[in-house]
């Protein structure tokens, strides 16, 4: 019997998915910071046309996920299956982008580590030969986040030194089975860790864990080491929590010299008044269909390990004083030929 399985969490992909198309969208405040030149559209009105900051949300996944299927040369009856995710209640902003689309849709919630864990599922799904199209769709709005998980804008509350901010954008990636592009060759499942953190303005520190969890796990699973990576990236901690990355490995003489952090690239920090940096499901999302696969497409990075990391809390939780569990999911992804 023949196994796709690397040790205990890993998947090696047997024929890695190709990504045919990505594609990102952002607000205007997104569009001001140091990556502004790889999105592919920056609307300067937040509200996306629409009458409330969710369905602003929904409009942008839309976009997100009709220009990937653009440039994939794809019309959405042609996927196999939808993976979408965001931070409200019930998904809302997913599902109701989707409602009136032609599309198979399996709604996700892996809090800031969903593009992570959508861009793995589909590309299972097509390594598994359960069909040749899929795509992920992650979102996540600041002014939606703010009035579900802290206070309205209008209460005009103080931010703490640890708080991120949340990116107002949406990034869609389209895989296919065949095709020219960068490639998803592993997946590394994380596990849920929780080390007591119960600030939820300090979201850095209570990820921080689970991305060096989930980190180490692909190195042992797959015999890699850091170096064999172009690029390690992962989404989002901030300012803090890869600081705390950094620390954690070098405790145990690991030095993570090709390390960054999406929450800390999408913003000038302290240009943009953002505290920690960027946050939420968007933020790891654009980032990834923007910066890093037009990176890839540019030849700049031939390997890169994208590891989304989410916190896994809510409101409820938070007002019962609960401690924040943390995820982390890792794809490796290559434009090298039989990598």
């Amino acid at each position: 019997m023949t196994t796709k399985k690397l040790g205990r969490q890993t998947v090696a992909f047997a024929a890695p998915p190709v990504i045919a198309g990505y594609a990102s969208v952002v607000g205007k405040k997104e569009g001001e910071g140091p990556l502004s030149e790889s999105f592919d559209l920056i609307n300067q009105d937040d509200s996306f046309g629409e009458r409330s900051w969710e369905k602003a949300e929904s409009a942008m996944q839309r976009l997100a996920l009709q220009t990937a299927l653009d440039k994939a040369e794809l019309a959405p009856s042609g996927l196999d299956v939808l993976f979408a995710g965001d931070l409200l209640n019930q998904c809302i902003a997913s599902s109701f982008a989707v409602r009136g689309q032609d599309v198979p849709f399996l709604g996700l919630y892996g809090a800031c580590s969903t593009m992570a864990e959508g861009l793995a599922l589909a590309a299972m799904t097509l390594d598994g030969g359960f069909g040749d199209w899929a795509a992920a769709v992650a979102s996540s709005h600041f002014c939606s986040a703010e009035r579900q998980y802290r206070t309205p804008l209008e209460y005009g509350g103080q931010r703490t030194p640890t708080a991120q901010w949340t990116v107002t954008g949406a990034g869609s990636v389209v895989l296919g089975r065949e095709g020219n592009g960068p490639r998803v060759t592993h997946a590394t499942i994380g596990k849920v860790v929780d080390k007591g953190i119960q600030d939820a303005n300090n979201m850095g520190a209570a990820m921080a864990p689970a991305a060096c969890d989930t980190l180490a796990a692909h190195f042992s699973d797959t015999g890699l080491r850091p170096s064999d990576y172009d690029l390690i990236v992962t989404g989002d901690l901030g300012e803090l929590g890869k600081a705390i990355v950094l620390d954690l490995f070098r405790s145990d003489g690991i030095e993570l010299g090709n390390y960054d952090d999406c929450g800390v690239m999408i913003f000038d920090l302290p240009g943009q008044d953002v505290h920690c940096g960027g946050s939420g499901c968007g933020c790891s999302a654009t980032v990834l269909c923007g910066y890093l696969l037009g990176g890839m497409k540019a030849g700049r990075w031939k390997r890169v390990l994208f590891c989304g990391t989410g916190a896994l809390l809510s409101p409820t939780s938070t007002l019962q004083g609960e401690s924040i569990p943390g995820i982390c999911h890792a794809v490796a992804l290559s434009t090298e030929k039989g990598a």
